[in-house]
């Protein structure tokens, strides 16, 4: 606790018959901050501070302006990069295709370092690509900082049509592509025999269209085997050393149950399958000969 103690003397004294008074302070009646004066305290004055706002305000500008010549750096870069090739296309990757080669799907694309990354328009890229018979659906992204992807889904190749000695593509769509380059072979698919570019082919393309791929897969040779008024009886060959007598009405449907009549059929011996309105099993044993045949008839 600091106590402060005042003594005060008042002296009177006559002036023109006026009367003043004087008061008198003991400076020695004042104590605090052990024992310090206010005369004796530091005092700092406005001019002694000024000197360190300006040092201040100085610090405040330059960092104002390393700010703004930043922002003006940044955005002449930004004009530089978008005026440049840095900001084109310089990568493309394409994904999903096994038949359509990365060359040809680029040249549908007609992306190249000509087209800006930002400007790139992903759906008229996709409809380009689609052009295509082979392709079943397109989707276009970008990957910063110039590489553009494309992933593609193929039309699945669901038969080959063999003319002379060449294999002609039948797509899940329906349409059939150029022959194979030659030498090529068709792989995951049956081959169609016996047919020409007919109406039945054009509706065999459309069931073979609708049967599951696994199913497909099965199927080694589709034999087109017409029989009288029978004009649309098929006979086929399956990887499981089955043979298949059915007609293109109603072939996907029939088809598509096949593995459950295979099941149902494990334990016996294998023959010719016959799907048509019924479902019915000729062991290959009962099947006669071409030799039985002859003297059957002779």
């Amino acid at each position: 606790m600091i106590e402060i103690r005042t003594i005060c003397w008042i002296m009177p004294f006559g002036c023109h018959d006026k009367r003043f008074y004087i008061l008198r302070i003991d400076r020695s009646s004042i104590t605090g901050d052990g024992g310090k004066t206010m005369e004796d305290r530091k005092v700092v004055t406005i001019e002694d501070r000024i000197p360190t706002l300006k040092a201040q305000r100085k610090q405040r500008a330059n960092r104002r302006l390393v700010v703004y010549l930043s922002i003006f750096f940044f955005l002449i870069l930004l004009i530089i990069y978008f005026q440049s090739s840095l900001s084109h296309i310089r990568n493309v990757e394409v994904s999903g295709n096994n038949y359509v080669s990365d060359k040809e799907i680029i040249l549908l694309s007609e992306l190249d370092n000509s087209v800006s990354f930002w400007n790139l328009n992903a759906e008229k890229v996709e409809e380009k690509v689609e052009q295509s018979k082979e392709i079943a659906n397109v989707t276009v992204t970008r990957q910063f900082p110039a590489t553009a992807k494309v992933k593609v889904v193929e039309n699945a190749r669901v038969a080959y049509l063999k003319k002379g000695s060449q294999y002609f593509p039948i797509l899940q769509s329906g349409a059939i592509l150029d022959a194979l380059p030659k030498g090529d072979t068709p792989v995951s698919a049956p081959i169609l025999m016996q047919w020409n570019e007919s109406t039945q082919l054009s509706e065999m393309a459309g069931e073979l269209r609708k049967v599951n791929l696994s199913i497909i897969n099965r199927i080694s040779e589709i034999h087109y085997t017409p029989d009288g008024d029978k004009a649309f009886n098929l006979t086929l060959y399956m990887t499981d050393g089955y043979e298949v007598k059915t007609s293109i009405a109603d072939f996907s449907e029939k088809m598509n149950s096949y593995p459950l009549i295979v099941e149902k059929l494990k334990d016996k011996a294998k023959g010719i399958l016959y799907l048509n309105e019924g479902s019915w099993l000729e062991p290959y044993e009962e099947v006669p000969t071409n030799d039985e045949e002859k003297k059957e008839t002779s």
